[in-house]
């Protein structure tokens, strides 16, 4: 699905060569990856399910609390090392057997599996950044990233409010953005039938009874700490997930591609893909392990079907071609894209005339 972007021989060349490379020199141990699959589920898992088990068993109102905030990084950390790469299908060769694990996950972190695996698949992989095509840029107009695009009074402190605004994202996601999606006229999903809102509230009622009730009544916690754990965990969890998510495309060196006026993108595919996204350590083996690949963003959109244990190698091979071809990759550390995307928030707060674009 790339007939939308312009036709540039020349990249559809480099485009060529880049995978022709990566076939010839990536070598794929599917011992060793199986092997490092499993090691890291169990990690994740075990860390994970210590974490909501001690929810249960600890006494201290303050250890409870501090265990729920926990809970939330590492299930967070969980969907980022899993649940991804199951909606690209890189780990099982059977397509249901990935879709059922992916839904599961997506589940324990409170959001709808589909509705998210169609707009990230269909939308935001298809031209990420792209106004009207990409739809992770359709969330809110409470923040502005997108040169000349609507400009509001309240954009001028967005740096400021901005981390106090993202704290509440996730309890938005699961507890109104997936609602508007279900009863709103969906351009990604054509039939909203019963066995698409059996899976939406079947997902639902499991996550509010596994996160909520359940702690509720088997905890050693009255109602109102269990309640400040929830809120707590799903305060520092947002801060964190949308910071993670903003650095891969929404940094000072990202580019926001244009389209024409019959709606034709003004980049080729490749250099969409490449110039819209942000890289941070792409070849530690270490921020991989943690971040399940989102770090290594640019090799994720020119290669999601392959599994992100790969991207560091991966990104030898793909950095090495495009420095060649004087194409230098958008690369910051974890750090300066938290400040990065802040600079890019306090540029963008300004009206596109007094900013001078």
């Amino acid at each position: 699905m790339r007939d939308k972007h312009i036709h540039i021989a020349q990249d559809s060349e480099l485009l060529k060569t880049i995978y022709r490379q990566v076939e010839e020199q990536l070598i794929v141990n599917k011992a060793n990856f199986t092997l490092k699959i499993w090691a890291k589920f169990i990690f994740y898992f075990t860390f994970t399910a210590v974490c909501y088990s001690a929810l249960f068993t600890i006494n201290s109102s303050i250890g409870f609390v501090l265990f729920f905030v926990l809970y939330g990084f590492v299930s967070l950390l969980f969907a980022f090392n899993f649940s991804h790469d199951f909606s690209h299908n890189t780990i099982f060769k059977s397509k249901k057997l990935n879709n059922l694990c992916f839904i599961f996950i997506y589940t324990i972190v409170g959001a709808h599996a589909e509705a998210w695996k169609q707009r990230h698949i269909n939308s935001h992989h298809y031209a990420p950044n792209v106004e009207d095509y990409d739809s992770d840029l359709k969330i809110s107009k409470l923040i502005r990233v997108i040169p000349n695009s609507e400009h509001f009074w309240y954009h001028r402190f967005q740096h400021i409010y901005a981390p106090i605004a993202y704290t509440s994202y996730s309890l938005f996601w699961v507890f109104i953005k997936d609602f508007v999606i279900l009863f709103s006229n969906d351009e990604y999903t054509e039939n909203k039938g019963f066995k698409y809102h059996l899976s939406f509230w079947t997902q639902k009622a499991f996550y509010l009874t596994f996160i909520f009730a359940l702690p509720l009544l088997f905890s050693h916690q009255t109602w109102y700490i269990v309640l400040t754990g929830f809120l707590l965990m799903h305060l520092s969890q947002s801060l964190f997930l949308l910071f993670t998510f903003f650095m891969t495309h929404h940094v000072e060196q990202t580019e926001y591609p244009t389209t024409d006026k019959n709606g034709f993108i003004k980049t080729s595919w490749l250099m969409n893909q490449i110039k819209s996204s942000n890289d941070m350590h792409p070849f530690s083996e270490t921020a991989n392990f943690i971040l399940g690949g989102f770090n290594n963003h640019i090799a994720h959109h020119l290669f999601p079907h392959y599994h992100h244990i790969h991207y560091p190698r991966l990104n030898k091979i793909l950095y090495d071609i495009l420095l060649q071809h004087d194409i230098k990759p958008n690369q910051t550390t974890y750090w300066g894209g938290i400040t990065s995307h802040l600079r890019l928030l306090k540029r963008m707060s300004y009206a596109d005339r007094k900013n001078g674009l």
